[in-house]
Formats: C-alpha cells, structure tokens, sequence
C-alpha cells in the first residue's frame, strides 16, 4: 500500500487525525483576509469584460506575417481602445475591440487595411450589440441564482437546513474568490468564464456533500452516547474523507493546469484561459471551502442547539471525571517491599508440636523414677 493511501486508512479508522474544527477560526480568519483581497480587488480594478458582455467588434485577417503586439498597435491606434489580439492555428489573426459601434468598425476596418497593406474586403468584421451582451449577462446571473437555490432546497431535504446553510456560505465563499482573482490578473470574462463557475460550483459541492454524509452517518443516535460531541464527530468526518478529497481535486487539477500554463502559457492559446483559470482558481477554492468552511461552521451552527449543549456537558464532565481518577491512580504510592502474608510460604503437611516447656526441656518425657 502506498504512503498515502496507508494515510487515508490511518484517518478513516481514527488512528491519526488532525484537529480542524479546534482550529475553525484559524481558518475562517484565512478565509475573511483572502475574500476582502478579492472584494478589494474587483472594487478597484474591476473585470475585464469580453465583448460578448459590452459589445464591440471583432475583426479576423488573412494569413498574416503581422505579429500579436504589431496587431495590437495597429488596433488601439486606430481604435483608441486596448485591443485583445489572438493568433489562431492557421496563422490569421483575431482582433477585439470593447465598445466600437457599427460606425466605428467600418472606419477601424478601413484603417487596420492600411496597417496591415491588405485589402479592407479580406478583413472581415463581426458587430456585437451591447444589448445581446446584456442579455447573456442577465441569463448567467439567473442560472447562479437558480442553480444555488436550488442546492440549498435539495441540501435541506437530504440533509437539514443547517448543512444547507454552510454549503451556500462555501459556494458563495468560492465564487467571490475565483472572481477577485479574475480581477486581480485581468483576464478578460468571456461566457467560457460563466461555464467554469457553474463547473467549480459542482465539484464544490461534491466534496461538500462526501463530509456531509459522512457526518450523518456517524451522527445517528449521537445523543445517547457520552463519548463524542458533535464537534468531535464532525472532526472525524473530515479526517475520514481527507485523502479521498485530495486525490479528487488533484486529478481534477492536473489537465486544467495543462490548459492553463502549458495552453494558455507556453501555446498562447489565449481563448483556454477564459474557461482554465476559473476551474483551476474554483477546484483549488472548493476543496479548501469544503474542509475548512463548510464541516466546521456546520458545527457552529449544531453545538447551538440545546439537546448539544447538554451532549458537550456530559462529554466534558466525563472526561474531567476520568482525568481526575487517572491523576488518582498515578499519585498512588507503590511499596518496594513484598506483603509479608503473600511472601510467607504454604504449610505443607501436619504442623508440627513446639517442643515442651518446663523441668524436662532437653530429655525425653516419660515418669519420675
């Protein structure tokens, strides 16, 4: 067996285990600061919205001998604005241009020609209308808001209100990450950026829902034991499930981080960070939200409860109870030297007569002559 998997089997029967909960507003402290910097960020800098969501234009040469950054002078010179240039396989160049109106193409068109000392007819412009851009933001915004009621609805029945409650927190805790990041690189949010959200949304709230089962099998019938508190159960949960969310998120993180940094990197295939970087930034954020957020607040929210509250007192009270008899026993002298009625020997056979006392000490008894 290999060293991890000799771990998760260590976990899952409870030989090891690492408190999490103990350490609940560690990680809810991590978990504030990292959410602030992405508020932060998408405060200042904003999102650098695709075309698809502001409308403009999109202009596709002829094979080109033209390089990337020639191309975006070209295009902000004659434009005015940044311009987001891609290279495509058979060596054409793609050119967007945020907020350009069908006028203002025609003249950006006619311009790029020059530049590029081609005929205006072998570039061919695409228009998209603020409007259309508006609608598609509109529809991802109602299917985040219809995909998260839905979870908590469904989360509720499968489980009770409480866990529901701290999967929405983990969800939102998720998004609000992955798009602070988005705003802190500056790459551009395209409706490949809407379909990484929903997909991280899910694997969230996969390793989300492994925890909570756990923690519902092993929940059943808690109040009748004085062993565990609900606290202490839910930290096993976590242990028992670790590894498994581990290789879960690694093996859902290595071909997205081939898209990422070798694609979009080392390729320059621009059109993959679009949906890359929001998986990478959402698996990575939903498998630390379901750990450190999700179990723990939901023990939060459980040790409220007052059939808990008298659980944990009887727990405590409990092990105070043995630890003062353990202190007992461990205070207890030991004597060195052995029981004298352990140490004295059976008596085997008759016992023996004591010898007679008197005149005839030393000489057999028998009559006075």
């Amino acid at each position: 067996m290999s060293k991890l998997g000799n771990l998760g089997a260590r976990l899952h029967r409870g030989e090891i285990s690492y408190d999490f909960i103990g350490h609940r507003k560690l990680w809810y402290g991590i978990s504030i600061l990292i959410t602030i910097t992405a508020i932060l960020g998408l405060a200042v800098r904003g999102l650098n919205m695709g075309i698809d969501f502001q409308g403009g234009a999109v202009f596709t040469t002829e094979k080109t001998s033209v390089s990337v950054s020639q191309a975006e002078d070209f295009a902000k010179e004659a434009s005015g604005h940044d311009a987001v240039v891609q290279k495509l396989g058979n060596g054409t160049l793609r050119i967007q241009i945020a907020g350009m109106d069908t006028k203002q193409s025609d003249q950006i068109k006619t311009d790029l020609a020059k530049d590029f000392k081609v005929d205006p007819e072998s570039i061919a412009a695409d228009l998209v209308g603020p409007s259309w851009g508006d609608q598609i933001a509109n529809k991802a915004w109602q299917g985040l808001a219809i995909f998260m009621v839905l979870v908590v609805i469904y989360l509720a029945i499968a489980f009770e209100w409480r866990m529901a409650i701290a999967a929405l927190v983990a969800l939102i805790h998720d998004i609000t990450i992955t798009v602070g990041i988005y705003a802190l690189v500056g790459f551009e949010v395209t409706p490949g950026t809407v379909i990484g959200l929903l997909t991280i949304l899910g694997y969230s709230l996969y390793d989300t829902v492994v925890v909570f089962d756990s923690l519902k099998e092993q929940t059943k019938d808690i109040t009748k034991q004085n062993r565990w508190t609900y606290s202490d159960i839910a930290n096993r949960s976590i242990n028992g499930t670790l590894v498994r969310s581990i290789n879960t998120t690694v093996v859902a993180l290595l071909p997205v981080a081939g898209l990422l940094f070798i694609g979009g990197g080392f390729l320059g295939a621009g059109t993959l960070n679009d949906i890359s970087l929001s998986l990478f930034v959402g698996l990575a954020a939903g498998a630390y939200s379901s750990i450190f957020i999700a179990t723990p607040l939901v023990a939060d929210l459980k040790e409220r409860e007052p059939a808990m509250k008298a659980l944990r007192k009887r727990v405590l009270a409990k092990r105070a109870q043995a630890s003062v008899e353990e202190e007992v026993a461990d205070a207890r002298p030991v004597s060195d030297e052995p029981d004298d009625d352990a140490a004295a020997p059976a008596v085997v056979g008759p016992r023996t007569q004591p010898a007679s006392r008197g005149r005839g000490r030393g000489r057999p008894s028998g009559k006075r002559r």
